[in-house]
């Protein structure tokens, strides 16, 4: 298992990290709005496979 710290750090890493992508996809959409379109129908095909696949492994089983 982790130690405290351990999943402190990881706690902020991830945290940081997300809010990093934020801030960098914000920027390149601004300059290339062309390559994003369609990026949030990905986002949410992403979240509702990865919700199926919670249901399967986690629920039915």
């Amino acid at each position: 298992m982790f130690s405290s710290g351990q999943f402190y750090f990881a706690i902020f890493f991830l945290v940081a990290f997300v809010i990093g992508m934020i801030f960098a996809y914000r920027k390149d959409i601004q300059k290339n709005p062309k390559y994003f379109k369609g990026s949030f129908k990905i986002l949410i095909s992403f979240l509702i496979i990865y919700g199926i696949y919670f249901i399967l492994t986690r629920v039915l089983v």
